[in-house]
């Protein structure tokens, strides 16, 4: 039944579009009326949990507007983080993604935090995020602020490479209704519908629902493969704002899907027998957060922030429940004429139940974890309206490693209103998941001499933090009316990352038959280094016609402690990254309310998984009368009918081929 629901949804959007053509004839705002003055002075918020203007940010920030978001012609997040120069974004399958920041990327990409609204979707389960599952209303989104590089400080473990923060529009700017669909070759059918209003002239509401379906994609070897996705969800937003001082927000989502995927496992023991299975990931989830902000004076404002958050997922080898409670409270505060403070305490419990079966374990199956953690930050002005020094040290305490402290020092220097250099250094740890400490995988039986062979892989109890200690710097200029800049200079040194050691074989009975279990096991032997240069800007060639090019180089450095007989990072490996992507965006507003977008990418070769490198061309045309209808008609992949873009031992399943596809989309709004 899934295919005739999908489809129909999103033919009731095309149908209301064109059934009511009454729409407003001025036109929205888009990026290319704007000055680049107005763009280098965009706000942000996740550098420093309060408001600052890019050109005086002190970090290696990118923001992805809803102007940009309207342009990109993409149906999901991964598609548009591609954007982001220096972060790296490679399609595993029609729903599995590699994303990371500076390297270290993989499905599970254990050093880059995500979070939607505050809330953090990075799981404590498998140290990563689940992409299949981010399906957040594109239209919905207000910005998108993406930082490369450690963010620790206020954000905590995780935010090592980067920190990826979706941010949604409070009801009163989504008022009235607004419905999408449309329907295209990968993905088959999409639909999005939302409506807005207020509650009494204090508080706005949005309610919306969104569902899609993607096709599988091309196997590596030919077939199709297994990789179909399905998704429904729905979600609430209700903002108030009960007096002068005070704005109270509480909203939820809730959905549930299914992928197909197919994975190399362990079949049988006796006989030895591996082979792939075709498997369908199920999925569901749904949270509930709540915000209360009061506003003290012009420079004392404070804000809680409450959520519960319920997540379960599983196929015929494994099945996970976990469910987070985190409250989360800080205090932004000016104190005489060169502080201004940011201080801020949390608290969060993780509890988690697993299924058990001959190819996943974790030891316990259930395990409850609480994390502690407290921040303070200090913007000192040394040179009012010039230089600023800013201090900071996010302390946390955790289950399985106990305390640790990443701060952080920051300089910013303003020779002049459109000139702006910054350095950084700063440090950030990367703390066990339950895959670290507590997990067990059998991926292969061979036969032996004698008893069948069970190749497995073992946590650690004892597994430390992954350390960062990152030295930045950049300049970030408006270099005249037609001309903006942003470039950053890195170089990170990691302290105890991941290997994987190899184990002393032992008889065992359980799975039956009786077997010999040749073990490996996570440990923290490795260390390495990365450095690299991230470069972007914008060109207003014309008044209509705007450029955005980008350059990243990354080189990494891996390196085995003594006493290491680890082979997945051995020399070589390190070529599981791109070393050099650029990318060059087009956008050109032509008469007749129709608009012309063109993205070119430049992925570099991937050595060490066999991935060559890939250019990849996406355009689109879009026609906007007024804010309240739009078509769309979009082309990914345009230069090869398919082509691979990841491999490797860090995914969980088959990769596919990424191929060359189209689709139009419908959007009214009234």
């Amino acid at each position: 039944m899934r295919d005739p629901i999908f489809t129909a949804f999103a033919m009731v959007g095309v149908l209301l579009g064109l059934a009511f053509p009454t729409w407003a004839q001025n036109r929205p705002t888009d990026l290319a009326d704007r000055s680049l003055e107005e763009l280098m002075n965009i706000e942000v918020t996740s550098v420093s949990k309060k408001q600052q203007s890019i050109l005086h940010t002190a970090s290696a920030i990118f923001v992805i507007t809803q102007e940009e978001i309207r342009r990109s012609g993409v149906t999901n997040i991964p598609d548009l983080l591609r954007i982001v120069p220096g972060v790296d974004v490679a399609q595993i399958s029609a729903s599995k993604w590699a994303i990371s920041a500076r390297g270290f990327n993989g499905q599970y990409s254990n050093k880059l935090l995500v979070l939607i609204d505050g809330r953090t979707v990075y799981t404590p389960l498998l140290s990563g995020v689940f992409w299949d599952t981010q399906n957040v209303p594109l239209e919905d989104i207000e910005r998108i602020e993406v930082i490369r590089g450690p963010g620790a400080t206020v954000w905590g473990a995780n935010a090592v490479n980067g920190v990826i923060n979706i941010i949604r529009k409070p009801a009163r700017e989504t008022q009235g209704g607004l419905i999408s669909g449309g329907a295209g070759t990968s993905n088959r059918a999409f639909g999005n519908a939302r409506f807005g209003g207020t509650m009494g002239a204090n508080a706005s509401y949005r309610v919306y629902s969104l569902g899609s379906a993607s096709s599988p994609s091309p196997g590596i070897f030919g077939r199709r493969a297994n990789d179909d996705w399905h998704t429904v969800l729905g979600g609430f937003r209700v903002d108030a704002t009960p007096t002068t001082r005070d704005t109270v927000t509480l909203q939820g989502d809730a959905q549930s899907g299914s992928t197909g995927e197919m994975a190399s496992a362990m079949v049988s023991i006796s006989p030895p027998l591996n082979g792939l299975l075709v498997l369908e990931d199920r999925f569901s989830s749904w949270n509930v957060l709540s915000r209360w902000n009061r506003v003290f004076s012009t420079r004392s404002e404070t804000s809680l922030q409450v959520y519960f958050d319920r997540t379960t997922r599983g196929d015929a080898t494994y099945g996970v429940g976990l469910n987070i409670f985190d409250i989360d409270f800080q205090h932004h505060v000016g104190w005489g004429e060169r502080h201004d403070f940011v201080w801020g305490l949390s608290y969060r419990v993780r509890l988690d139940r697993t299924l058990t079966t001959e190819r996943i374990s974790f030891t316990p199956a259930s395990r409850t974890t609480q994390l502690f953690g407290s921040f303070v930050q200090d913007e000192i002005t040394l040179l009012p309206d010039r230089l600023f020094l800013t201090l900071g040290a996010k302390l946390e305490r955790n289950g399985h490693t106990g305390c640790s402290l990443q701060p952080s020092a920051r300089v910013s220097w303003t020779p002049s209103p459109k000139h702006m250099f910054w350095a950084a250094v700063s440090q950030a740890d990367r703390t066990p998941a339950r895959s670290d400490t507590d997990i067990r995988v059998n991926y292969a039986s061979l036969p032996g001499p004698g008893l069948p062979l069970l190749v497995s892989l073992m946590g650690n109890p004892k597994f430390q933090n992954e350390v960062l200690h990152a030295i930045e710097a950049g300049y970030r200029s408006e270099v005249n009316r037609r001309l903006s800049i942003d470039a950053t200079l890195f170089y990170n040194h990691y302290h105890n990352l991941v290997s994987v050691e190899p184990g002393i074989p032992s008889v065992e009975s359980n799975p039956a038959p009786l077997h010999m279990v040749v073990p490996s096991s996570l440990a923290n032997l490795e260390y390495g280094e990365t450095h690299g240069l991230e470069v972007f800007g914008n060109w207003k060639i014309a008044p209509r016609w705007t450029l955005s090019p980008g350059y990243s180089f990354l080189r990494v450095h891996l390196h085995a402690k003594a006493g290491s007989h680890d082979l997945t990072n051995a020399p070589g490996t390190e070529g599981s990254n791109p070393a050099q992507q650029a990318q060059l965006r087009s956008h050109v507003v032509l008469p007749a309310h129709w608009s012309w977008n063109t993205s070119t990418y430049f992925v570099g070769r991937l050595p060490a998984l066999s991935v060559p490198s890939y250019i990849r061309l996406d355009t689109n045309l879009v026609w906007q009368l007024g804010e309240s209808f739009s078509i769309t008609l979009a082309g990914q992949n345009l230069l090869r009918s398919k082509h691979l873009e990841f491999a490797g031992p860090d995914s969980s399943v088959t990769s596919t081929l990424s191929e060359r596809s189209g689709f139009l989309k419908l959007m009214w709004s009234f």
